[in-house]
């Protein structure tokens, strides 16, 4: 028998499992240990090793089980590898969070193919290939669960300064209201998570394209602080997204208006896109 998406109440996860890519800092973390704290079993991987020991040490704490691989989301190997060792330690999985991503800053004339290829194999393929290592099991297993992608508000509204990272994250989101159609005979729900700024190391690490980059990485990392929205507050929008079943979920007011005016009024989405892309310049 097939549990419907509505079924996972995210109020309560204890006997649930969730696996989380990108958990070792930022929105995968925080969300991690709030599924912890909300009684889940945990799958984690990233690519840093430090943090997703430290991640995970804090979810035992809890008393959770977890079980962590080093991961690289643009090997499909690993992922299937990663699948594998969680289905291992666990009946199955109930939530797949493909949460792993990068950032680059610079317009289409400063974004050389090495980077597009970067961007596309972790941003894209890596969403793909988790998807691809878990949900065939989800669907064998018969008993419904949900699958959350995360785009972001680069993903409702193109920006000219994030154009590589748009990209990615557009085809995110067509992925995801794909897979969501595809999926829901099998009660399995999909959401694609848009959050807006938020304060994370993203601003640190990306890659910036073009000249002046110290001085565009401190104006980037001040408008984010400034703003003060939270990779924490972010884990708390995506577990009430799942329990709600959205489609797409912006996440923090500049993301919801984005949403808005991208369907509503393009012409004027993309006027204000332009003045947005002002703060990476």
């Amino acid at each position: 028998m097939i549990t419907p998406p509505s079924r996972i109440k995210t109020a309560n996860l204890s006997g649930r499992v969730v696996a989380i890519t990108g958990a070792g800092n930022g929105i995968g973390r925080e969300l991690a240990l709030l599924c912890a704290a909300r009684g889940a079993d945990l799958a984690l991987c990233d690519i840093n090793e430090a943090g997703l020991a430290d991640t995970a040490d804090r979810a035992r704490a809890r008393g959770n089980d977890v079980v962590t691989s080093r991961v690289d989301v643009a090997d499909p190997d690993q992922m299937i590898a990663f699948a594998a060792a969680t289905h291992d330690r666990f009946d199955g999985v109930d939530m797949v969070v493909n949460n792993a991503g990068v950032g680059l800053i610079g317009g289409f004339l400063d974004t050389s193919l090495a980077d597009w290829e970067w961007l596309v194999s972790i941003n894209l393929m890596g969403v793909v290939h988790g998807c691809n290592a878990f949900i065939p099991a989800m669907v064998d297993r018969g008993r419904g669960g949900h699958v959350v992608n995360l785009s972001s508000a680069a993903g409702l509204l193109a920006n000219p300064q994030l154009v590589g990272y748009s990209a990615t994250k557009f085809a995110v989101l067509g992925l995801s209201e794909a897979l969501r159609m595809e999926l829901d005979p099998h009660g399995i729900g999909v959401t694609a998570i848009c959050p807006g700024v938020i304060n994370t190391a993203i601003t640190q690490t990306s890659p910036i394209r073009g000249h002046n980059a110290d001085q565009r990485r401190e104006n980037l990392a001040s408008t984010y602080k400034k703003r003060g929205y939270t990779a924490e507050r972010v884990a708390r929008n995506i577990l009430r997204a799942v329990d709600r079943d959205r489609a797409v979920a912006p996440v923090a007011a500049e993301a919801h208006v984005m949403y808005a005016l991208s369907r509503a009024t393009p012409p004027l989405a993309r006027w204000v896109a332009a003045k947005l892309a002002s703060v990476a310049k």
